[in-house]
């Protein structure tokens, strides 16, 4: 809901007529969302290297799930609150998450029903550093 509304704001902006894109439904949020999450376990030097057609560089999958054009247009769009709703940055209880508060709670909040660790916890001194 907040991509289409910051995507419409931007063209009533520019002031270039009726929007040529249509807007973002839930389903397609939720490709965009594991197209990203699956980007992420390839090593390319661009997004648009995901969907290139060059026998080095091509995987079906990335495609095949969603346009390119598509998938940049969300990715540019991409927002989780209403710009007009922007807290007061002087006040000393400022939220600097706050255009990301709703989706780090509501993923915090998932992510500890589901994620118990055990006892037996191994953290990896690459990922803590450590003198």
């Amino acid at each position: 809901m907040e991509t289409n509304r910051y995507y419409h704001d931007c063209i009533d902006r520019l002031h270039d007529g009726p929007s040529s894109e249509p807007d973002v439904t839930e389903a397609e949020m939720f490709v965009f969302l594991a197209l990203t999450i699956q980007i992420g376990h390839g090593v390319r030097d661009t997004i648009t290297d995901y969907c290139a057609t060059l026998d080095q560089l091509y995987t079906p999958f990335y495609s095949t799930m969603k346009k390119r054009r598509r998938y940049l247009h969300i990715l540019s769009y991409l927002h989780f609150a209403d710009n007009r709703n922007e807290p007061d940055r002087t006040d000393e209880n400022y939220d600097r998450l706050w255009k990301i508060r709703d989706l780090f709670e509501t993923l915090n909040s998932t992510f500890s029903k589901f994620y118990n660790p055990s006892e037996n916890l191994v953290i990896d001194e690459v990922i803590v550093s450590f003198k």
